[in-house]
């Protein structure tokens, strides 16, 4: 017969010990409250993989431009039927007033989805953990958004806003609704576009866009620097940034937090102390080839 290692004839003997008198739970109200147990891929920490010189995943491929050029141009069928729709009625006033709503929602969309992705979430997130990882190392790198190129920086969106918007543009005829539609979809998909503007500085920008930045059509680097300090926590919107004093001011996402907390018992990161992983590294010593 053979003859079992001490270590486990002790093991065994530990569980019998448990079966006949199981260990006694102590209750009182002075006890600490158990840690919270993390997940093995924390969320709260994110390491993205620092840029560097000509980044291939920085340039626009044929793909990218694809979808761009189909998000443009659904985008462009909305407002030419809007456009047609009310010249056919002689009604004018409804949808360039649906659009105007429609370039505030786009901002205040913006600020929400920039919330989320900011504060939820991993890499391993399915369907927007690429953009999740790729915004927080936006916080430690966040001029790489001016090196990445036109068509790249917007692909995404454009796939987004064609598979929503196709199948309005085939059902709907109202010209109301389709000025909505393509002011808010078209500010949309470009926001990240304006949101590189806001990281760019004015000497290196066309005029123009310095002029609407100025007049607060589009977010400003001003506006958008605040949200790149600590607490990183505010400043969220950015198509014009209308939003983000109400929003801020309302503390309407701290709100949301701790709506999700109680819920879910999921924190933001915003809540965790800022770390290196937070900690925006100067484009001299970050950017190496």
């Amino acid at each position: 017969m053979a003859i079992l290692p001490q270590r486990h004839s002790s093991l065994n003997h530990a569980r019998i010990l448990n079966r006949i008198a199981p260990p006694s739970r102590v209750h009182s109200s002075a006890t600490a409250p158990p840690r919270p147990r993390r997940p093995v891929s924390d969320p709260l920490t994110l390491s993205p993989r620092p840029p560097v010189l000509n980044d291939p995943s920085l340039r626009s491929n044929w793909s990218h431009r694809a979808w761009l050029a189909s998000g443009c141009t659904t985008v462009l069928i909305s407002l030419a039927r809007s456009v047609g729709g009310a010249a056919e009625s002689h009604m004018w006033l409804e949808p360039m007033v649906a659009g105007l709503i429609g370039y505030v929602v786009a901002d205040l969309g913006s600020g929400v989805y920039h919330w989320g992705i900011d504060n939820y979430g991993g890499a391993e997130t399915p369907v927007f953990g690429a953009q999740i990882e790729g915004f927080q190392g936006h916080h430690k790198w966040p001029w790489t958004i001016t090196r990445r190129q036109f068509a790249n920086n917007l692909h995404a969106l454009a796939r987004a806003v064609t598979f929503t918007v196709v199948p309005i543009n085939l059902v709907c005829d109202d010209p109301t609704v389709l000025a909505f539609v393509a002011l808010c979809s078209g500010c949309i998909m470009f926001s990240q576009q304006f949101h590189a503007w806001a990281h760019a500085t004015k000497s290196k920008l066309p005029p123009l866009v310095v002029a609407l930045q100025d007049a607060g059509v589009l977010v400003s680097p001003s506006q958008h620097a605040a949200h790149h300090r600590p607490p990183y926590n505010n400043n969220y919107c950015i198509v014009s940034g209308v939003w983000n004093e109400l929003l801020d001011g309302s503390h309407f996402f701290e709100a949301m937090e701790m709506l999700i907390f109680f819920k879910f018992g999921v924190r933001p990161r915003s809540w965790s102390e800022p770390n290196s992983a937070w900690t925006q590294e100067p484009e001299t010593t970050s950017f190496l080839s």
